[in-house]
């Protein structure tokens, strides 16, 4: 689909690309990163960002109730996603996705899927615009499966990752 803010693409799994539209002059660039039209079934809650040094690894991590919509902000990440609906046939089935600040492409994650990404670049601003029914599901609620599980058998760009002990595991 595409409109004039975005072009929308739909992944193997499910998960909702958005590229959007840039209008640039000699000012520099300008776009739309979220017109809630075009989520009218989700009430965006929550706002987070997160720093990350190169090679921080955060995930896997999840639930059952709250969307997500990912960008980077500033460099660049690659970005894990993994059903995890053990009802689905694609259960533990992955797709990975490039987000950095010159695409400034948005991927719309729904509930169930597992979300991981690693810091590619120097450094990364990541922004989380989280939807969700009740109450925030923070950390102690979520489920957690090991960055490097070999039942889903992610080929991470990286060889030595910066980890919390969460995802430690």
């Amino acid at each position: 689909m595409i409109n004039k803010y975005f072009k929308i693409k739909k992944s193997k799994i499910g998960i909702n690309i958005y590229k959007p539209t840039f209008n640039s002059d000699n000012r520099g660039q300008i776009w739309t990163a979220y017109k809630s039209e075009f989520f009218p079934k989700l009430n965006f809650k929550h706002d987070k960002f997160t720093f990350a040094k190169k090679n921080t690894l955060r995930g896997l991590h999840g639930d059952n109730i709250t969307w997500k919509l990912l960008t980077c902000v500033s460099g660049e990440i690659f970005a894990v996603v993994v059903n995890n609906d053990k009802k689905s046939k694609q259960f533990y089935i992955h797709e990975s996705f490039y987000l950095n600040d010159k695409n400034k492409s948005l991927i719309l994650i729904p509930p169930k899927m597992l979300l991981g990404w690693c810091c590619i670049s120097k450094d990364s601003v990541v922004s989380y615009k989280m939807s969700y029914k009740g109450s925030y599901v923070d950390h102690d609620r979520q489920f957690t499966v090991k960055w490097n599980d070999p039942k889903i058998k992610i080929k991470w760009p990286i060889k030595k990752p910066i980890l919390s002990k969460r995802d430690k595991g």
